[in-house]
């Protein structure tokens, strides 16, 4: 498999993955998602709520690239949140539509990458803004990273609420090889 083709998959588990979160967590009243459980983002609610924030700060970096990826074209149009805890949404349901166009754009974004736009180096500013040039394969496997991370807390958080979200390993989605 090419670099490409490793970002299509984690796209298509990221939207997977989301997808079990929110079944789990619309199970759930909205006084138990704002439960604080004392996790990074406080609740089930804030913990899903930086997800959507990262992703969507993440996302606007990465229509900086030279190649102006199309996909990102509603990312760019965002207003770029404040802060890591910024609520987006007040309520899950809010949110999940949100989540839904995210996992969309990320999905395209993901068809339209190329093997040679992985190899730039892509300059940014951090949400403090300090300026980096950081490679850019390697800043795309830190945004599937930190929402892998960030829905690992997820994913425990509901487990304490009393939701099941099912199988969450990548290696459910990892394809087995034909044989030759």
């Amino acid at each position: 498999m090419s670099r490409s083709d490793h970002i299509r998959l984690m796209a298509t588990y990221n939207e997977w993955m989301n997808a079990r979160l929110y079944e789990a967590a619309m199970g759930l009243s909205g006084e138990e998602l704002a439960v604080d459980r004392k996790a990074f983002f406080g609740s089930i609610l804030g913990t899903l709520n930086h997800l959507a924030v990262g992703d969507t700060i993440w996302l606007q970096r990465f229509a900086g690239h030279p190649v102006n990826f199309p996909a990102l074209r509603a990312i760019r149009e965002l207003p770029a949140p404040a802060s890591l805890d910024q609520p987006l949404f007040a309520d899950i349901a809010g949110l999940a539509q949100h989540r839904k166009m995210l996992d969309r754009t990320i999905i395209e974004w993901s068809r339209s990458i190329g093997e040679r736009d992985l190899d730039h180096v892509l300059s940014y500013a951090n949400t403090k803004g300090v300026a980096a040039r950081r490679n850019f394969f390697s800043l795309v496997m830190h945004f599937f990273n930190h929402q892998t991370h960030h829905r690992g807390q997820a994913t425990t958080l509901l487990s304490q609420a009393g939701a099941d979200v099912g199988v969450t390993d990548l290696l459910t989605l990892i394809p087995s090889p034909t044989p030759a």
